[in-house]
């Protein structure tokens, strides 16, 4: 079983950028499918976006196309997520998720889908 622990959050400014970090430990990372999820108060649970296996399969959520980009790194078991551009409505707890299942698209955005979850991380992007 794989556990996930996210880092990098913080408070930052309208127009400012953070780099989310997640390392994963006792699976074997590279077959997982990986992404990003956040929820801010009130709200469900939001899909940010994911990376297949071969970083070969990338889907961003449209709120966050362009702005945002995914990345792993297999050989240190870890994930990114850059946020540039970031806007008080980005501010949540974003959540490392894992799957040993394949996704591509709007199958993906589905939380149930994702089988193993971090602790989260808050980012606060402030006005």
């Amino acid at each position: 079983q794989v556990q996930l622990v996210e880092s990098g959050g913080g408070l930052v400014q309208a127009g400012g950028s953070l780099r989310l970090s997640c390392a994963a430990s006792g699976g074997t990372f590279s077959s997982y499918n990986i992404g990003w999820f956040r929820q801010a108060p009130g709200k469900e649970r939001e899909f940010v976006a994911h990376i297949g296996w071969s970083a070969d399969n990338i889907d961003y959520a449209e709120s966050v196309n362009g702005r945002f980009t995914i990345s792993r790194d297999n050989v240190k078991s870890t994930m990114f997520l850059q946020m540039n551009s970031l806007k008080p409505r980005d501010t949540a707890v974003y959540y490392c998720v894992a799957t040993e299942g394949y996704c591509t698209g709007y199958g993906c955005v589905d939380p149930r889908l994702w089988t193993h979850w971090g602790q989260g991380t808050q980012v606060t992007v402030s006005s």
